[in-house]
């Protein structure tokens, strides 16, 4: 058997664009290849019982919750508050396939509007740590970044932000966005590999975060002011971010999915 991580990234090796020249190969094989999504440890990332974060929530107390988280963060980040200001999340490899090209096109954008803060968390490629830094001497009052990482920061960034951005170029699974609808952190995503498995996109009350699908940043800038538009109307936002806390991406169902996997390939219960 051959196992990916996802079914869309399954199907996705299959092709010319994914395959890295081992397509033919895979497609030879597909009636092996299975892709069962990651799962993340509930138990590190539980905002009920997180000690890393600076206060603590659940389902119940959702928005208190994440308003002082997002106050707290924003204090230490010498950032300014506001109800209105959608508080956006990265963290991340700053490198070309988490979609860094996308962010530079269309900071300027962002920032400018007054409708957005950023904080960043992350180390990788020369040229987009630099990028941050250049944006946060540009917008100091809306972009804290952070070339670094910390773990305590990370779970920090996931519980006080409002949108989660990852608008990968392809991504076999993908962690951040577990974590951050784990958090009631509504993802901003690519539909590519894990993400579009798991991150449903909003449509009429029902979904749990927003998605484009070409790696194209226009399409990424318009599903983000779609979901800033959806942020001010705070009920419809709270629905989306229980939507959000609501799945269940713990280990619980991979871990059948492998024991089924490995009974089928075995003959054996």
């Amino acid at each position: 058997a051959i196992t990916t991580v996802s079914p869309t990234y399954a199907y996705e090796i299959t092709t010319p664009d994914g395959g890295e020249g081992l397509d033919g190969l895979i497609r030879s094989n597909s009636y092996k290849l299975s892709g069962i999504i990651n799962g993340i440890d509930y138990n590190e990332y539980n905002p009920k019982a997180d000690p890393k974060i600076a206060y603590l929530y659940d389902a119940n107390d959702l928005e208190e919750g994440k308003r002082k988280n997002k106050q707290a963060l924003l204090k230490d980040m010498n950032l300014p508050y506001s109800d209105d200001v959608m508080l956006v999340g990265i963290v991340s490899r700053m490198t070309e396939q988490k979609g860094f090209a996308l962010v530079d096109y269309m900071m300027d954008e962002l920032l400018s509007s007054g409708k957005f803060e950023i904080v960043a968390l992350g180390t990788g490629e020369e040229r987009y740590e630099n990028m941050f830094r250049y944006y946060e001497s540009r917008y100091p009052d809306r972009l804290k970044a952070n070339i670094m990482y910390s773990e305590e920061a990370a779970h920090r960034i996931y519980a006080a932000s409002d949108a989660f951005l990852m608008p990968s170029l392809f991504e076999p699974c993908g962690l951040s966005q577990l974590m951050s609808l784990r958090y009631g952190t509504v993802p901003i995503v690519r539909e590519t590999g894990g993400l579009k498995d798991t991150v449903q996109p909003y449509a009429d009350g029902e979904g749990t975060g927003f998605t484009f699908t070409n790696f194209n940043a226009d399409d990424m800038l318009y599903v983000i002011r779609e979901a800033e538009a959806l942020y001010q109307d705070k009920t419809a936002w709270k629905k989306l971010m229980k939507n959000a806390m609501s799945k269940d991406f713990s280990w619980n169902h991979p871990a059948e999915d492998y024991i089924a996997l490995y009974e089928k390939i075995t003959g054996k219960k």
